[in-house]
């Protein structure tokens, strides 16, 4: 069977590549259904794009790899098709843009979109080998218990990377890309919770607050979620694709608030109140009663002298934790590394290596923060690579 463009993966990045590559496309999955991570993305209404997509809200060995792609097809494009396909949506913080029905509603649009132009979807369908001569890629893949050769002109490798594997997520691409000569840059989870040892948050598990998440010189200011096993959280998950093994964080416990002015006020005009009570004005009960194990909290405020309070500023405003380590994959919502970008188009996604080859959405080496760029990345490198086949068909 000759098709004219073979995509592995019916995730959000080949959907979006089968609805604009052209006809002669068969995307292949070995799910029984297709979008999977979609359908089960923000709660179940999917955050697919974010107004506030820029190069640098993406983690990448070269960070101007992504530059073009996202130029290219962007977040108001997308939106434009949610728009029409008459799938409402609203913002809910900082840019997330979320369906306000439910999420399979976009597996559906890109399902009619891939119909449309012609594509063909197998599902439960796995890769038995592939191999490429003569200009052609020869996939053999099983399905419904047969075996069919697939000839294809074009490659894509949209089978993501190696997070929620409950999901199916495998290691695929990466076998895929060392087969054609591609470098990785070792994956890793992404968008993780944190772990420290047993114990240490259980009393305070359940607990959620607004910080400022640090590490280096990257900081978020969303909520943190205390855990049976660590800290979790939009700001956790965040920092946690900046985190390695064996770095220290810094949590400002009360951002945006002048703490230590706070306290000599509150030490003039209620001198005799303890310096727990006072601090619970600010900090949720249970942790002050947590903090009190490891900081003198002792005393009056009265009892304060200035130096006293602007060391207590400072190590509220700078509490360093040391994680033992992250939940994995298991957890972690994406993957950082996958593909080396250095052996790719950023125009169209392609291999410098192998012609016709195209790796696309989380399987290379481009991650995104939380709140739908990851999405992006997915629709954005899809179209590239989906133009791209679309123009050499044309020219051929």
């Amino acid at each position: 069977m000759d098709v004219t463009t073979l995509i592995l993966g019916a995730g959000a990045a080949g959907l979006m590549c089968a609805g604009m590559a052209g006809p002669g496309t068969l995307v292949v999955d070995h799910a029984r259904a297709p979008g999977e991570k979609i359908r089960i993305s923000g709660g179940g209404r999917c955050n697919f794009t974010n107004l506030e997509v820029e190069p640098a809200r993406f983690l990448s060995g070269n960070p101007h790899f992504a530059k073009s792609a996202l130029a290219r097809y962007t977040q108001w494009d997308f939106l434009d098709l949610v728009s029409q396909a008459g799938i409402a949506w609203h913002e809910k913080t900082l840019g997330q843009l979320f369906c306000d029905g439910k999420a399979t509603q976009i597996v559906a649009l890109l399902l009619r979109r891939m119909e449309a132009a012609g594509a063909t979807l197998w599902l439960s369908t796995s890769l038995r080998d592939l191999a490429h001569r003569d200009g052609w890629f020869v996939a053999r893949l099983e399905r419904e218990g047969n075996v069919t050769e697939v000839r294809a002109r074009h490659l894509v490798v949209a089978t993501g990377g190696k997070s929620i594997p409950k999901m199916g997520a495998t290691g695929l691409a990466y076998d895929l890309a060392q087969q054609f000569g591609h470098a990785l840059v070792p994956p890793r989870p992404g968008l993780v919770p944190l772990t420290f040892p047993e114990g240490r948050f259980a009393g305070l598990a359940g607990l959620a607050l607004p910080v400022r998440a640090s590490c280096g010189a990257t900081s978020f200011d969303e909520a943190l979620l205390f855990t049976h096993r660590g800290l979790s959280g939009p700001a956790v998950l965040q920092i946690s694709s900046y985190w390695q093994e064996g770095e220290d964080l810094r949590i400002d416990l009360t951002p945006g608030t002048d703490l230590a002015g706070a306290l000599r006020a509150a030490r003039s005009e209620t001198g005799r109140r303890g310096l727990g009570t006072a601090l619970q004005q600010h900090l949720p009960a249970r942790l002050v009663a947590h903090l009190a194990e490891d900081l003198d909290l002792g005393g009056t405020l009265g009892d304060l002298s200035d130096r006293r309070i602007a060391a207590l500023a400072s190590d509220l405003g700078g509490w360093t934790l040391r994680p033992q380590g992250t939940e994995g994959w298991r957890t972690a919502e994406v993957t950082l590394g996958g593909v080396d970008t250095a052996g790719l188009d950023s125009r169209s996604m392609a291999s410098r290596h192998v012609r016709g080859l195209h790796f696309i959405g989380e399987a290379v080496d481009v991650t995104g923060w939380l709140g739908g760029y990851n999405f992006q990345w997915a629709w954005s490198s899809g179209a590239a690579a989906a133009r791209a086949i679309a123009e050499a068909a044309r020219a051929a």
